[in-house]
């Protein structure tokens, strides 16, 4: 083993404490400094919600497709009533992913872009500016998103949806 002098030797522990340092300060954040928590909903939440929101949609006389995405826009929950015609089943998807993409109800979008100027996001592959697709929060959080096709129009699709998540709000209220 070399020796070292006095010297190389208290050049080393000062290196050493100075990286030590610059661990704990600034430079070498925490694991809780570098990461995030957030919250999701359950599939047990995801399906309870998918269900009001169907039943809502029935005793209002129509059928639809229902979808619950997480909050990346990822589908959770999808369910299509008997009659539903097909093209419901993506036109729920989508709008749910339109709604958390956009980080806001479908509904408001399509208002928002209706005029040529700034129709632009009409154009982007998914996006759905149509009424039914409804953010689901609670606690300044956004949790998810709910997307319903196959009403009469998106005011109708839109009415399922809120009636869907006042099914849960109780569930997800923090």
């Amino acid at each position: 083993m070399a020796r070292t002098s006095n010297g190389t030797v208290r050049a080393l522990r000062a290196y050493g404490m100075a990286i030590a340092l610059f661990l704990a300060g600034a430079g070498g954040a925490s694991a809780q400094d570098a990461t995030y928590s957030i919250k999701l909903l359950t599939p047990e939440t995801a399906l309870k919600l998918a269900r009001a929101t169907l039943e809502a949609c029935r005793k209002e006389g129509f059928q639809v497709s229902v979808a619950v995405t997480d909050r990346f826009g990822t589908a959770q929950v999808l369910l299509r009533d008997r009659f539903a015609g097909p093209h419901t089943v993506e036109a729920a998807t989508n709008k749910a992913w339109t709604a958390v993409s956009t980080r806001q109800d479908t509904l408001g979008l399509a208002k928002a872009t209706s005029d040529p100027a700034h129709s632009g996001l009409r154009h982007f592959p998914r996006v759905v500016a149509v009424g039914g697709g409804v953010l689901v929060e609670a606690g300044g959080s956004i949790l998810g998103a709910l997307g319903v096709s196959g009403g009469p129009g998106g005011e109708a699709d839109d009415r399922c949806a809120k009636a869907g998540l006042e099914a849960i709000k109780d569930d997800i209220s923090f």
